[in-house]
């Protein structure tokens, strides 16, 4: 089975031996919470948005993830407020694999890398497995609560909005 999954979503299983799960693949993608949704028959709440943003306090910046459910968007003025930042703002496309290795659309919750703080929304436990990107915009997995928050090892916040 891994060695059919595409390249990112194998390095992803290899950085993270304790992930008891099975990486599906959707060629039609998941790029969107509501496209793997779609394709995996869960409500969109249970899908996990791993978001690369940059938070800047000063002159210092720093890459973080958010993870926030399918169905809500991600409130940067709290994401920076958790952060201890000033403000926040969208990583680039390219920043993004340089923070974790992945492309935006593909970047799991964990497994990045470089270390980087991850912030996950409360309400992300509406859902119980919920479903996160695999490495690649066509991969996914299920994962339970617990164990995202053992391989994740997010602080838990209020970032999200409707």
């Amino acid at each position: 089975m891994a060695a059919d999954l595409p390249e990112a979503s194998r390095r992803l299983l290899e950085a993270v031996p304790g992930l008891d799960t099975e990486i599906r693949f959707f060629p039609d993608g998941t790029k969107t919470a509501a496209d793997a949704a779609k394709a995996i028959g869960c409500p969109v709440s249970a899908i996990v948005k791993s978001l690369v943003f940059v938070v800047i306090t000063g002159e210092k910046e720093e890459s973080v993830v958010a993870l926030v459910p399918g169905d809500l968007l991600l409130d940067t003025d709290k994401l920076a407020n958790v952060a201890g930042a000033d403000h926040s703002r969208k990583a680039s496309l390219d920043e993004v694999r340089q923070a974790t290795g992945y492309a935006a659309g593909g970047t799991p919750p964990f497994g990045h890398a470089n270390t980087l703080r991850v912030f996950a929304d409360e309400s992300l436990t509406r859902n119980d497995p919920v479903w996160a990107a695999g490495g690649t915009p066509t991969t996914v997995f299920p994962i339970s609560v617990a164990d995202l928050d053992l391989l994740a090892s997010p602080i838990w916040a209020d970032i999200s909005r409707y």
